[in-house]
């Protein structure tokens, strides 16, 4: 018996199952493919910023960053487009898109959960439902039921708990992959920020020595 048998065996129980596959498969690809687009080379990052904003080159460098379409990039552009306005904005620019794109790339995420908790849940439904259709047998014969006649609702029975365990099973690991995916983007996320803050605030400093010993000599 093939699979579409043995879906079509498994009774109303199995739609919503099979509902829950295709909406966690969707999650699934689509956090896939965002995680992929926000993955950087982070030393190659820092060092590619870190050298434009060394020669005080601002302008330059969110021209660099245009051309990434990374959430990384995004983030340290919208701040470096308020570096005119002091640090202060430029570190509440960052925190603020980097809240955003940490929401876009979790946004989904407790759809997986979702379907990871309710899909074993179905199939448990489909259980007991199997079993009831059994026993209902059972009382229907009154108590002469042959195995043959219990055959089908224990049929159906075994057949939803293995397909809710079968979505619900991959549904599971791949939140917890994705999370820990998420949080390592956020991770370098932080440690990028924090090293643009850094740099901008020693070329200020340079720039501010510099001026004051000029002031001096003159």
């Amino acid at each position: 018996m093939n699979l579409i048998e043995m879906f079509f065996k498994g009774g109303v129980v199995m739609w919503p199952i099979l509902l829950l596959s295709i909406i966690g498969l969707a999650v699934i690809i689509e956090k896939l493919i965002s995680l992929r687009k926000a993955n950087v080379n982070v030393p190659r990052f820092i060092l590619t910023v870190e050298t434009l904003l060394r020669k005080n080159d601002v302008s330059g460098t969110i021209q660099v960053l245009k051309g990434d379409k990374s959430p990384i990039a995004a983030i340290i552009k919208k701040g470096l487009k308020k570096h005119k306005y002091g640090y202060a904005r430029v570190r509440e620019a960052i925190e603020d898109s980097g809240n955003q794109e940490i929401a876009k790339l979790e946004r989904g995420l407790w759809v997986l959960a979702t379907v990871a908790g309710s899909a074993p849940l179905l199939g448990f439904l489909g259980t007991v439902t199997g079993l009831v259709q059994a026993f209902m047998t059972v009382e229907q014969l009154r108590g002469n039921a042959s195995p043959a006649d219990l055959a089908g609702g224990i049929y159906e029975a075994l057949i939803t708990t293995v397909f809710g365990l079968v979505v619900g099973i991959p549904s599971l690991i791949s939140y917890n992959f994705l999370l820990s995916q998420i949080n390592r983007v956020v991770l370098n996320m932080e440690a990028i920020s924090t090293d643009v803050i850094d740099t901008l605030e020693d070329v200020s400093h340079g720039q501010t020595t510099q001026k004051s010993e000029l002031d001096v000599d003159f």
